[in-house]
């Protein structure tokens, strides 16, 4: 399956916008082969053009208002013409494949529910993140959208990552974890507990048991599923840990002249992990469950990972991701489609 449609990139959402989000998109065209349209204010984003000698190469929508990096859900009704919103509409309208934003989360959120609606079927969109596990990333969902939900949400985030999983990294039947405090079926809230009986209950998913904190980069499961206070703490977590554990490793390295060989010796290895584990790499992450593909690049994305984003998204878009979703969620037998 293929998508023509080129990515809309919203070019002033972001910390280092629109300069940043704008060398991100050149390099998308040119490095990795995405067709990209910028929007935002022209005058600006010309000029942005102009000084990588790409003011033909890649085309500008006009949107002259953004949504603030402070700005939360209220914004989308308030800046019905902002560049997120204007991004969402080319979608919409079948002139773009995809959104890529590195805007508010709280109010890209918000704008992709009101101007591409949620698919059938699906209560609310969630975000998913792909956590760097190997053989493969393990789906993360929801790590922010939704702070309150119900049971029958959580299976319902389980089917939205199943289909990410098997349309992103072709993973048949994903194992599908539910993250609490304990592994035995009786830990947690009612939430957890009511959450785990109606997935153990659900013949569409390959549902494995419960999962802990210390269990998200083992591999364990290929999708877990969680509301999006714990699935946002738990990710912010592990993020700093992550750079924390590096920050030691580059600091113990530059005390020792040892260290220094040692790190010369093993800089490739070093460097993959890095990579791996660098979450600019890996794109961003997916607002799933939405009448379009809208990916969520990190707020302080450098142009990599702007490029990263736009990848991401032209690929998941190719793949059918929306229409999978539709298909999974409309073949569970009535008898088990508790939403």
């Amino acid at each position: 399956m293929s998508d023509s449609r080129p990515v809309a990139l919203d070019a002033m959402g972001g910390d280092h916008a629109p300069h940043e989000i704008v060398a991100g998109a050149v390099h998308a065209v040119r490095e990795r082969g995405v067709q990209v349209v910028l929007v935002g204010p022209p005058k600006i984003l010309y000029e942005a053009l102009a000084e990588h000698d790409a003011t033909r190469e890649i085309p500008i929508v006009r949107a002259e208002e953004a949504l603030a990096m402070d700005e939360g859900a209220l914004a989308s009704l308030r800046r019905p013409r902002s560049s997120i919103a204007i991004a969402c509409l080319l979608v919409r309208r079948g002139d773009a494949g995809a959104v890529v934003s590195a805007g508010s989360t709280a109010g890209i959120v918000a704008t992709g529910r009101l101007r591409l609606k949620g698919q059938q079927g699906v209560l609310r969109p969630a975000i998913a993140v792909a956590l760097p596990t190997a053989p493969h990333p393990t789906i993360l969902l929801d790590a922010g959208a939704n702070a309150e939900v119900k049971p029958e949400m959580l299976v319902q985030f389980a089917h939205l990552g199943s289909a990410y999983a098997e349309a992103a990294f072709g993973i048949t039947g994903p194992r599908v974890g539910l993250l609490t405090i304990g592994a035995e079926a009786e830990k947690g809230d009612k939430l957890v507990k009511r959450a785990h009986e109606l997935l153990s209950g659900s013949p569409a998913l390959n549902f494995v048991g419960n999962v802990e904190g210390h269990d998200l980069l083992t591999g364990v499961a290929d999708v877990i599923t969680t509301d999006g206070f714990t699935g946002n703490v738990a990710l912010k977590t592990m993020e700093g840990a992550v750079r924390y554990a590096f920050d030691q490793l580059r600091q113990t390295i530059d005390e020792s002249r040892v260290a220094k060989l040692g790190a010369l010796m093993q800089r490739s290895r070093v460097r993959r992990l890095y990579r791996r584990l660098d979450s600019e790499a890996h794109g961003g992450a997916v607002l799933l469950g939405l009448n379009g593909t809208v990916v969520i690049a990190h707020g302080s994305s450098r142009a990599q990972g702007i490029s990263a984003a736009c990848e991401l998204a032209r690929d998941l878009s190719a793949s059918g991701i929306v229409a999978r979703i539709g298909e999974r969620i409309s073949s569970t037998p009535r008898t088990h489609r508790i939403w």
